[in-house]
């Protein structure tokens, strides 16, 4: 047996062994009651809160971000979406009544949200604590048992929850699994009862096609390239700033990062200019490096190779950092145009008008996020009607993901499935109907051969 088989062996075994724990865990039936969801979910919140500097280390070895950038990115998002399921977690759980038609009465349905099980999340890098504990934070608050597997790419972190997660929550119910890609393979490869994903499209492609041999349901959360309409009518100081800013945040290595903007010909010099203004100011408050020299290397092959006009972008290849990057007018088939940047490169395209910019986004793959600056209302609702991606933000950026009502997930090549508040816990959750019925009357017309009286009270019933 060479050493690749000898590797992909242990993995299996060790991913296998994850599941038949949790497995039986979930098996003991334990999981179920709200008692114990809201033990997980308090067990949780306390991790959150006692080890918030340990967490902003981890972070830090691994990213280089700042303690309040993480605070505002990983932290608080979480310790918010906890409360927020542990305030209406009783009353999600609550059978939902339905109503019986003429033609099925006499009786009562409902719908019981029943969990599905054993859950695997696999985490991303770009905001370790957030995209790994999020969906856990729904995942039991549903009453499932998982296995969680943060990324390899942010280490220290994925050792902290390692580490800490058993202290805080039933050890048995919710495995941590260390590892390489092997390992995130050989767990996709296990009969899981529904997989959540993070991470890129290529392999968010491999994780649909392991699961679909189990026929395991999975939420893939993916990214894709959130365009930015800018129109003419748009408060261009607010709407540099707000792009700016966020296109800063974690260097760029956001999901829903602003990919590139659309802007009308009338108000293009006027954007450009702000943004060149803006651009420096936002990224000087952020310390976040490229996470590794792979991703540095991809970063320079697209300014290399966009056939636009370039400002900014130098590279320091020591600190794997890279100076923000506007590029105006970029060859739309340039690799700058076809894959998510992921990083602090700006595209900027002129359209001369409203209906080239909602062509422009509508040729391409459906974004997870899609954002407009606008003051005007016939252009928003223009902009919402007419296309497609996971999400809209009118005049800011981001802030959609703190709502926690508002289902966050992708459509099309950005994605599959939601989660966030109840949209989170349906996710985790089977929806199952029931119906009951009284044993009597039992009248025997009912049943066929039907008479010609009873043809016609089935026809005006049922039909």
């Amino acid at each position: 047996m060479s050493v690749t088989e000898m590797s992909t062996s242990t993995a299996a075994t060790e991913s296998g062994s994850a599941l038949a724990g949790a497995r039986s865990a979930f098996d003991s039936g334990r999981t179920r009651p709200l008692s114990w969801r809201v033990a997980q979910l308090e067990g949780l919140l306390r991790f959150i809160d006692e080890c918030e500097p340990a967490i902003a280390a981890a972070i830090e070895a691994d990213l280089g971000r700042g303690s309040m950038a993480t605070f505002m990115a990983d932290v608080a998002p979480v310790r918010h979406e906890i409360r927020h399921s542990l305030a209406n977690v009783a009353r999600w759980m609550k059978p939902d009544r339905v109503r019986m038609s003429a033609a099925t009465a006499p009786g009562k349905a409902w719908v019981v949200s029943e969990p599905k099980g054993v859950a695997l999340i696999l985490g991303a890098w770009n905001f370790p604590i957030l995209l790994t504990l999020h969906p856990l934070v729904s995942c039991l608050a549903a009453g499932n048992a998982a296995v969680v597997k943060p990324s390899e790419l942010a280490a220290a972190t994925a050792r902290l929850l390692s580490e800490q997660l058993p202290r805080y929550l039933d050890a048995d119910a919710v495995r941590v699994v260390l590892g390489d890609a092997q390992v995130s393979a050989a767990l996709a490869a296990q009969p899981f009862d529904h997989t959540f994903f993070t991470g890129s499209t290529s392999i968010g492609r491999a994780v649909m096609a392991a699961s679909a041999q189990n026929l395991t349901p999975v939420t893939l959360e993916l990214g894709g390239k959130s365009p930015v309409i800018v129109a003419a009518d748009a408060d261009l100081d607010v709407a540099a700033r707000r792009i700016a800013w966020a296109k800063s945040v974690n260097a760029g290595q956001t999901c829903t990062a602003p990919d590139y903007v659309l802007v009308e010909n009338s108000v293009r010099p006027a954007l450009v200019e702000r943004l060149l203004e803006e651009l420096p100011l936002r990224a000087a408050q952020d310390t976040t490096r490229i996470v590794n020299q792979r991703h540095v290397d991809r970063l320079r092959r697209i300014l290399q190779t966009h056939g636009g006009e370039q400002y900014g972008g130098e590279i320091d290849d020591a600190k794997r950092k890279i100076k923000p990057a506007l590029v105006t007018d970029p060859h739309p088939d340039s690799e700058l145009m076809q894959e998510e940047i992921f990083g602090p490169v700006l595209p900027l395209i002129s359209v001369p008008d409203l209906d080239a910019a909602i062509d422009f986004v509508n040729s391409r793959p459906k974004p997870l996020a899609l954002y407009l600056f606008t003051g005007s209302q016939a252009v928003e609702d223009a902009v919402v009607e007419r296309t497609s991606s996971g999400s809209v933000a009118v005049n800011h950026l981001l802030y959609q993901l703190l709502v926690p009502e508002l289902p966050f997930g992708g459509v099309g090549a950005s994605g599959m499935g939601n989660y966030h508040g109840r949209n989170g816990f349906d996710t985790f959750s089977h929806r199952k109907a029931v119906l009951s019925k009284p044993a009597r009357p039992d009248l025997a017309a009912t049943y066929p051969p039907y008479g010609r009286a009873m043809e016609k009270v089935l026809r005006r019933l049922m039909g």
